[in-house]
């Protein structure tokens, strides 16, 4: 009997039904609204893996526009940022291998090397010779390519922590271990 009354709820698609109960929900957000109605057509379906990765991907293209309008101002797209990035985060002397490189933001090496290209003719990057080895060339940030990185870096960073005031600094460092934990189990 419970069961049956169990299926027919699940059949009405409540969104009550597909929410997680851990914290009370102001609202019903879009991944909730879809796992109700997947609630009425799939009964038998769990959609908890909706409610976490939906989320993750729906945030991801949700914010992507203005951190690419934040590295618009600065002359960058995102590609061209990675690169900088990189670079600023290999620490003194800026210098990576694009072997290095490429492994580090797994793009392939062809896509790599056009990033290069336009970076080096924008006195971003210069490639300069390894002490160890003549023949290789390593790819070095300039001190323009720093500056405009680091630059970069702070005003994307103090967009995103603009964005994460919705939580509170328990939400925020709970969230970040939970998605370091997943992040490493899908790693592994």
């Amino acid at each position: 009997m419970a069961r049956q009354a169990e299926a027919r709820s699940r059949r009405r698609g409540r969104i009550s039904d597909n929410i997680d109960p851990v914290a009370p929900q102001p609202a019903h957000d879009r991944i909730d609204l879809s796992r109700a109605a997947w609630a009425r057509e799939l009964p038998d379906l769990n959609t908890e893996g909706m409610a976490i990765i939906g989320r993750a991907r729906w945030l991801t293209l949700k914010l992507r526009d203005g951190i690419e309008a934040i590295f618009a101002r600065q002359g960058l797209d995102s590609g061209a940022f990675d690169v900088l990035g990189a670079l600023l985060r290999s620490g003194v002397p800026y210098r990576l291998r694009p072997t290095e490189l490429y492994r580090s933001l797994m793009v392939s090496s062809g896509g790599l090397t056009n990033r290069l290209a336009r970076l080096e003719a924008a006195g971003l990057v210069r490639r300069v010779e390894a002490a160890a080895d003549a023949r290789s060339l390593l790819v070095e940030l300039t001190k323009k390519g720093r500056r405009l990185a680091e630059r970069a870096f702070r005003a994307d960073m103090a967009h995103e922590k603009a964005l994460l005031q919705a939580l509170s600094p328990a939400e925020r460092k709970q969230l970040a271990a939970l998605l370091r934990k997943l992040s490493l189990a899908l790693d592994a």
